[in-house]
């Protein structure tokens, strides 16, 4: 495999007996050196009993630890095909004609290796999405379609949800407003788990449907549309909230009766007087719980637009064929009648439908994030 223009900028083609060999150049061997370190820094800590006793650091080394894992094995796998390039370098010199040409076959392919090995691991090394780690905050609302959209954005969610199993995540509903008919006007959840928001933060958008409403009686196809917003949890180190700058009120929940009210005041709606957010939320019975939700909703609304004013005062790096993740951008359509579903950012059509909505999302998610890479890449090859 042929070194790509992302890889010569950490490399070095050097003539040596009439061939190309590789070496990496001391800055990349100095941080790929130094991540090793940290990693047997990180596998001793953990091996010490006190870790072992606080759940919380056990949890954050152990999970810093997964976060080097990979580079640090793709660096072993480096120097391993290095030291066998040396040993092969040698047996090429052997005065045995089958053994030479062993030789030269095995050098030719381990070299190839060791480029690609080179360029993997300068993409491990690159610069990350700080956020990709954290845990996603999603909203989905019925868009125009009335019962119709509100219907479909209770599958989305149902979708979000049956993916989210598959890879061993937790949702957590924070606030629901549902219809009578089993659709969803809006919903807030939180999808715990680790690199959610790597995987999910493409799904921002307008998601269109088309089929034909169980009510229409015509058999005429209906258009309708669902926003989805996804925004990475905030911790409090993230968005620092000023608690003069809220308004906070309590009332009794709401709804269509049954479990929904609440003879006490337990919901909570918080004003961000400074921005003008309002979050609301009423599906605990407990106001204490009610209010640490609408504050996680909240943090994480006011840090989605801290990060969309940055973005758009440093550059339209994200306007490209995977989107803005503006939530006014229709990114994906849903028809029912052929069985397909499209991506428009990305020309991305599949004719399984019904496994797409029980979860099975894991190809699209790939194919944004590939092109997410390449896009970044190439930017970074033009500078």
């Amino acid at each position: 495999m042929p070194p790509t223009n992302r890889a010569l900028g950490a490399l070095f083609l050097i003539a040596d007996e009439q061939r190309c060999v590789i070496k990496m150049d001391d800055m990349m061997r100095s941080r790929l050196e130094s991540a090793e370190r940290h990693y047997e820094e990180l596998q001793e800590a953990l091996s010490d009993p006190a870790i072992g006793q606080d759940p919380e650091r056990l949890r954050r080394y152990s999970q810093e630890m997964s976060e080097w894992e990979l580079l640090v094995m793709g660096y072993a796998r480096y120097k391993t095909l290095s030291q066998e390039i040396e040993t092969l370098k040698e047996m090429v010199r052997d005065d045995d004609v089958e053994a030479r040409h062993w030789a030269e076959t095995e050098l030719e392919s381990h070299r190839a290796e060791l480029v690609e090995a080179e360029v993997e691991l300068q993409d491990l090394l690159s610069p990350k999405d700080p956020n990709d780690r954290k845990n996603v905050i999603m909203e989905i609302r019925a868009g125009a379609g009335g019962g119709e959209a509100a219907l479909f954005a209770s599958e989305l969610f149902r979708l979000y949800s049956r993916y989210a199993e598959r890879q061993g995540w937790r949702v957590e509903v924070l606030s629901l407003s549902d219809t009578d008919i089993g659709g969803v006007k809006e919903i807030i959840f939180m999808v715990e788990g680790t690199g959610a928001y790597s995987r999910l933060k493409f799904e921002s958008g307008v998601h269109r449907v088309q089929r034909i409403p169980l009510t229409e009686a015509g058999g005429r196809i209906h258009t309708s549309t669902v926003t989805v917003a996804v925004m990475p949890e905030a911790e409090e180190v993230d968005v620092v909230i000023n608690s003069d700058d809220l308004r906070i009120e309590t009332m009794r929940s709401g709804g269509a009766g049954g479990q929904h009210v609440n003879k006490t005041e337990s919901a909570v709606r918080i004003t961000h007087i400074p921005t003008g957010i309002v979050v609301s939320c009423q599906d605990e019975k407990s106001q204490l719980k009610n209010r640490d939700k609408a504050m996680k909703v909240l943090r994480a609304r006011l840090k989605d637009l801290v990060d969309a004013t940055q973005a758009r005062e440093v550059a339209d790096e994200r306007r490209s064929q995977v989107g803005t993740g503006d939530r006014s951008e229709r990114i994906r359509t849903y028809n029912f009648p052929q069985g397909r579903l499209t991506d428009h950012r990305i020309g991305l059509t599949l004719y399984r439908l019904d496994s797409v909505m029980d979860g099975d999302i894991e190809e699209i998610i790939a194919a944004l994030q590939s092109q997410h890479q390449e896009l970044q890449l190439a930017a970074r090859d033009a500078e």
